[in-house]
């Protein structure tokens, strides 16, 4: 393998780790899902850095890098809910956001042909808060007693910054459509 393409491999294996994480916290493995967690997350630390260390980036990384995240999510979200960590209507208001910017991106590039989405600072924001909540849950359900204060306190706070979030993408885009020519994609 070129060294090239590490930064793609680390990622890929990033993806991997999606069902194994679902699986662990379906099972209630949670110490190991935890693990597989940390893991995980220290390679999406390590692909960047070395991505742009070296120069590494490629437009396959660009796209990958974040679906491995999204996957990531919803796999320790949907664990995390069938372990009864999280409630279903957080976990469908997190999916239900996500859903509603690929639906839009998918529309955008239809409709006025392709383009660069950037995430805002509360996209990055709302992220961050997200994968803080599944930590402390992951973390609670490994066996560390988490203040119950701070479970329902990052459950809330996630739940306000996704639904921001969201509409803060349905109106950012939308405006931008609008005022947007139109040169359909073939």
């Amino acid at each position: 393998m070129n060294l090239l393409h590490l930064p793609n491999a680390i990622t890929g294996l990033r993806l991997a780790m999606a069902p194994v994480l679902f699986w662990l916290l379906w099972a209630g493995y949670y110490p190991e899902a935890l693990w597989v967690a940390a893991v995980a997350g220290a390679s999406d630390a390590v692909d960047g850095v070395i991505a742009k260390r070296f120069g590494w980036q490629s437009r396959l990384g660009s796209l990958l890098d974040p679906v491995a995240d999204k996957l990531l999510l919803g796999a320790a979200m949907a664990g995390l809910w069938l372990a009864q960590a999280l409630p279903a209507w957080l976990v469908g208001l997190v999916l239900a956001r996500d859903l509603v910017i690929v639906a839009g991106a998918a529309a955008w590039w239809r409709l006025a042909g392709p383009f660069s989405g950037q995430p805002s600072v509360l996209s990055k924001v709302t992220t961050g808060a997200q994968i803080a909540l599944v930590l402390v849950c992951l973390v609670d359900l490994a066996g560390w007693d988490v203040p119950l204060r701070w479970r329902i306190e990052g459950l809330l706070a996630v739940a306000l910054l996704t639904a921001l979030s969201g509409v803060d993408y349905v109106i950012r885009y939308g405006v931008r459509a609008w005022r947007h020519p139109r040169t359909p994609a073939e």
